[in-house]
């Protein structure tokens, strides 16, 4: 079953449709983005649904639908454990568990002595739990814990080892773990802790190796964006662009092997959700088979995220980024956003984010991909480099 294109994709390629002039039809789009006909087709047809224009099924009303039927088989599948831990409970040896039960029975008039007898439970360790329903351990805790509240109140600027000390001395001796533990739970913090960073003010700390560096026989280090194949080194980085809506943030995927970039993600919000969409669409677009591809990176907050590593480890991808405020560490990447800024950005003032978007979108499909001729590449562009050179040893 061939995988599904990103929505966001889909999405980009249908507002393009959709703005087209009069000269250019939907073969021609189809061939740029590399979609076939009937494929566009349908999409416009389900966005002439969405719009109202044509009955049937729109987007949100097929997305409740397969909600509700998640959550139909979700409750069933509630129902089910809560049958089973029913039974389990019924067989199960826990009188500390039904012994507030066998209580409440009591209170309403049924006799201790049924509610035992039919709960299977003896008599007597349920009058000794009704003596002391309490534990010892949580009595001793609660003691801890006033005696840490008092020195607290006492000494708000103490940490918890300092009130830890206080508590021993006034005779409820503890560990330091656990005067932490009560501590945090009850938010009982000095009045001089740590403040937590502002951002910006220092860098984080690198995630992954520098796996692009090489060190020349002058012991200086440069970095070399070379691949001997598809899938086998992806460069990525985000790059801001202003509008009168605001800003537009891009996040792009760059296959150094012929310069085509394989993923993007567009969104107002530069958080790390744009790096993790763009990281999935190029996946999905490479078709799956990317274990082992390298993906270098600047140390932005977005990559360094765990949502970001994560989904490198989920598609077998290994990560590597480069030092802080060295541009020359990720300078592929930044040539494809500085060709994007002459060629796009900087031709027009941009008023809405949907005008500049279909614009970045077009521009990579259409000019980038098929029509821009790279000297590095033979004077071929991305698509027919792929297409010349890679087919051949697939085939072979």
């Amino acid at each position: 079953m061939p995988r599904p294109y990103p929505k966001e994709f889909r999405d980009d390629v249908v507002r393009v449709a959709l703005n087209r002039d009069e000269k250019t039809t939907i073969a021609q789009i189809a061939k740029e983005f590399g979609v076939h006909e009937g494929t566009i087709a349908k999409w416009l047809r389900q966005a002439e649904i969405d719009a109202g224009n044509k009955p049937g099924n729109t987007t949100d009303e097929s997305a409740e639908l397969r909600e509700l039927w998640r959550r139909t088989r979700l409750l069933e599948q509630e129902n089910e454990v809560l049958r089973r831990a029913a039974a389990y409970l019924s067989q199960a040896n826990l009188p500390e568990r039904l012994y507030p039960l066998v209580r409440e029975l009591a209170a309403d008039g049924i006799p201790v002595a049924v509610s035992c007898r039919v709960l299977k439970l003896s008599r007597q360790p349920y009058y000794r739990w009704l003596a002391t329903p309490v534990p010892e351990s949580d009595i001793v805790e609660a003691y801890r814990a006033n005696a840490l509240f008092d020195a607290h109140c006492d000494d708000p600027e103490f940490g918890y080892r300092y009130l830890a000390d206080e508590a021993e001395s006034a005779g409820h001796p503890m560990a330091v773990r656990t005067a932490w533990r009560l501590c945090s739970t009850n938010s009982w913090f000095s009045a001089f802790r740590k403040g937590r960073g502002k951002n910006g003010k220092k860098p984080g700390a690198p995630v992954h190796h520098d796996l692009c560096a090489v060190v020349d026989k002058d012991g200086r280090t440069r970095h070399e964006f070379t691949a001997d194949g598809v899938n086998r080194l992806w460069l990525t980085g985000i790059s801001e662009h202003h509008t009168d809506e605001g800003k537009l943030y891009l996040c792009s995927i760059k296959d150094v092997y012929s310069s085509r970039i394989v993923g993007y993600s567009i969104s107002s919000r530069m958080k790390a959700r744009l790096a993790v969409d763009a990281l999935e669409m190029a996946v999905v677009r490479r078709g799956g088979d990317v274990g082992g591809c390298v993906t270098h990176s600047d140390r932005g907050s977005q990559f360094r995220s765990k949502k970001f590593t994560r989904a490198l480890e989920r598609h077998g991808i290994v990560g590597s980024m480069g030092r802080v405020g060295a541009a020359g560490d990720n300078a592929a990447m930044e040539s494809f956003f500085a060709l994007l800024q002459k060629n796009v950005l900087d031709r027009r003032r941009w008023t809405k984010r949907d005008q500049l978007r279909i614009a970045v979108v077009t521009w990579i499909e259409r000019t980038y991909h098929r029509r821009r001729r790279q000297a590095r590449l033979g004077r071929l562009t991305p698509v027919e480099y792929e297409a010349i050179i890679e087919s051949p040893a697939v085939a072979a």
